[in-house]
């Protein structure tokens, strides 16, 4: 099958989690934003069914676009593997994955310290939100995955290739790991507009914590993406999610 008819076919079977994770993080998003930006938001979309509307069809149109030309990109690049997992790296991911995912958690007794709106969020997460998890899994296991892994550091990957390696017959490791910390430290960044938006502005230490939280996650996932396929990422991506929420539903 020829590579543009295997992308078609991956950014179809992404249509359906673009539309749901879209939904679910579109109720999330919407219900931790100020409410007169949203008023605003409203206003100017005319209902609040069309702001969500417009954010559902965002992550349909990052799932499914970002999907197949990610998938083009990763297969330039030689990091698209068969769609399949393999027991020992799925165990050594899962085990990886849960730490990391646990260690996250600690933010609530962290940062969660510092920053007395935060302390009082995961003490909403005590209770149980299936939207919320949905949202987390859906969206930001494999949306998120798509968009910085498979799209944007494959095209880092590719361009760096190309513009100073372009002899090598293949990608160098030193290029896929310089697009992993890039597309690493893009994830963070893409982070702040709704870190911004629930503690009311941006902080140092907000930024700090952003930075330090979402970017080393980001180069994990990074990793597996580059040492074993998207797959990989994002499972480890919602794994993470999983660990830590589990953690805080425990805890408060």
């Amino acid at each position: 099958m020829k590579t543009w008819k295997k992308a078609l076919l991956f950014a179809l079977c992404l249509l359906p989690v673009g539309l749901i994770g879209g939904w679910f993080t579109a109720e999330m998003t919407l219900a931790a934003v100020d409410p007169v930006l949203l008023e605003e938001a409203v206003r100017s979309a005319g209902s609040l069914e069309a702001v969500k509307a417009v954010s559902v069809a965002s992550s349909v149109l990052y799932a499914v676009v970002l999907g197949f030309f990610g998938y083009i990109l990763s297969e330039k690049i030689g990091l698209m593997r068969p769609f399949r997992f393999e027991k020992a790296t799925l165990i050594r991911v899962l085990l990886i994955s849960a730490a990391c995912g646990a260690v996250f958690s600690l933010d609530a007794w962290t940062f969660g310290n510092w920053i007395p709106q935060l302390k009082a969020s995961y003490a909403e997460a005590g209770s149980f939100d299936a939207g919320v998890w949905i949202a987390s899994i859906l969206y930001g296991g494999v949306v998120e995955e798509v968009m910085i892994r498979l799209f944007l550091m494959s095209g880092l990957s590719l361009l760096g290739w190309k513009l100073f390696f372009r002899r090598e017959a293949a990608v160098p490791v030193k290029v896929l790991v310089a697009a992993n910390i890039l597309s690493a430290l893009a994830f963070a960044a893409g982070h702040l507009p709704v870190t911004a938006q629930t503690f009311g502005g941006l902080t140092p230490l907000l930024i700090f914590r952003c930075f330090l939280m979402n970017g080393a996650a980001g180069l994990l996932f990074g990793r597996f993406y580059r040492k074993y396929g998207i797959q990989y990422a994002m499972l480890a991506h919602m794994l993470f999610h999983l660990v830590s929420r589990t953690i805080w539903l425990i805890a408060f």
